[in-house]
């Protein structure tokens, strides 16, 4: 069966399984007090039986005389003859029981007959009986048909209450989910009273708008750093295309304005390549392009890859070691990660100066690049990974890049289970470490 509403499948199981425990508590509850009945009358006729026999089998009288110890209706039989008997022994009554088994009760439509009956010798018995026994069971059958559906009933009015409070928390949430919107994060659902798993959801539904909250707010900056940073070279290109269009030109007017869009297209198209290479990798995906390559093999064709920067700069490098070191990673992210790194350093050092590069492996593997280049302050280290991010001090006109260096940087470091650290001094250079 399939019900829409949580607390209506949550209110059918309970009343089913009360139902249940209900019905096998009635069945054990009438079987137990069946089985107490029989025993209490079967122990109670035996024992004035036995009553009978020590004080009235060798007895001259007749008429066996009740007594505080005798309540039941007793007769001695010899081959079936009444010897003794109480007043009121009717053997007609019992005849058709006496030779069946010991105790038997036997309901007769309107009382209830209890008989039982001793055996003295092949020819020898005593047979109590008791008539008119008040029958409880009838009783006890009558007040469970009538006390179990009510407390059925009650049971479950009571479940439906408490169902009804659980549920509040998870109602909050759903309406609180159903008010989200990517213009509306603000709603988040108080703390619960109690430190249980409605808590914990809570706790996490907070987490989780929380987070929202922050993805939109990335997602609104890099929508703006995008429009921003395409908005340049479109605006180049066309601006290239309507002054060329003006006026016939010269032939080399022409050259120089389709360089001019070439470069800016040039532009475009390399921040395509970095927008899609940030968002091509997962923690989920990464793990599939992992294979076993030589980092240092990757690092060596890098630096060899940057030789001509380096000398158009007169920049000395330094390689302080780098160690042959194998391990399964991504080989085009770590390409990039050196890649970026190495260009930076370039990028923001001054002519004339050093920088340092090392690889190696210890407890962890390391690779670190130091610069002496134009550094960062420290209030924007923190800033620096995020994307189109680009301090004010590296803002000018001879220093080309996108600020998505670094951002690709960290996001081939986390997807690698890595830490980068960044080390800077405004204007005494910077030190960056990959540590894996």
């Amino acid at each position: 069966m399939k019900f829409k509403s949580l607390k209506t499948r949550i209110l059918f199981w309970f009343g089913s399984i009360t139902l249940f425990i209900l019905l096998i508590f009635s069945f054990s509850f009438y079987y137990m007090f069946e089985n107490s009945t029989y025993s209490s009358f079967q122990t109670k006729l035996y024992k004035e039986a036995i009553y009978v026999k020590e004080g009235f089998l060798n007895s001259k009288d007749n008429i066996i005389k009740k007594d505080e110890l005798i309540s039941s209706n007793i007769a001695i039989l010899k081959n079936d003859e009444v010897l003794k008997k109480t007043v009121n022994f009717d053997f007609n009554l019992i005849r058709s029981f006496i030779n069946k088994k010991s105790f038997s009760l036997i309901d007769n439509g309107e009382t209830i007959l209890a008989i039982y009956s001793l055996k003295l010798n092949d020819n020898q018995k005593i047979i109590v009986y008791q008539d008119n026994v008040d029958d409880k069971l009838e009783d006890i059958v009558d007040i469970m048909l009538v006390i179990e559906p009510l407390l059925f009933l009650a049971l479950l009015f009571l479940g439906n209450k408490v169902i009804d409070k659980i549920l509040i928390p998870i109602n909050n949430i759903s309406k609180s989910a159903k008010s989200i919107s990517i213009n509306n994060f603000s709603n988040t659902i108080a703390k619960h009273k109690h430190d249980d798993e409605i808590s914990e959801l809570i706790d996490s539904f907070n987490t989780m708008i929380l987070r929202l909250q922050e993805g939109v707010s990335n997602l609104d900056r890099f929508n703006n750093d995008v429009s921003h940073e395409l908005k340049t070279p479109l605006t180049v290109i066309k601006g290239e295309i309507e002054i060329t269009l003006n006026k016939l030109r010269e032939p080399e007017y022409y050259i120089n304005s389709l360089n001019t869009i070439n470069y800016e297209l040039n532009q475009i198209e390399n921040i395509i390549e970095n927008l899609l290479l940030l968002t091509k990798y997962s923690k989920e995906n990464i793990q599939k392009t992992f294979e076993m390559s030589s980092l240092d093999s990757l690092l060596l064709d890098t630096i060899y890859f940057y030789d001509t920067k380096f000398k158009n700069k007169n920049i000395n490098l330094i390689i302080d070691k780098i160690e042959s070191v194998n391990m399964e990673v991504n080989p085009l992210l770590f390409k990039t990660i050196f890649s970026n790194l190495i260009d930076n350093a370039i990028k923001y050092s001054n002519f004339n100066t050093q920088i340092n590069i090392g690889l190696y492996k210890n407890n962890k593997i390391v690779f670190y690049i130091k610069d002496q280049g134009v550094g960062i302050s420290k209030d924007k280290i923190p800033l620096i990974t995020n994307r189109f991010y680009r301090v004010d001090e590296s803002r000018n006109k001879n220093i080309e890049g996108f600020g998505l260096g670094l951002s690709i940087v960290k996001n081939s470091v986390d997807l690698h289970n890595g830490k980068l650290e960044i080390n800077s001094e405004l204007n005494f250079g910077t030190t960056i470490k990959v540590i894996l």
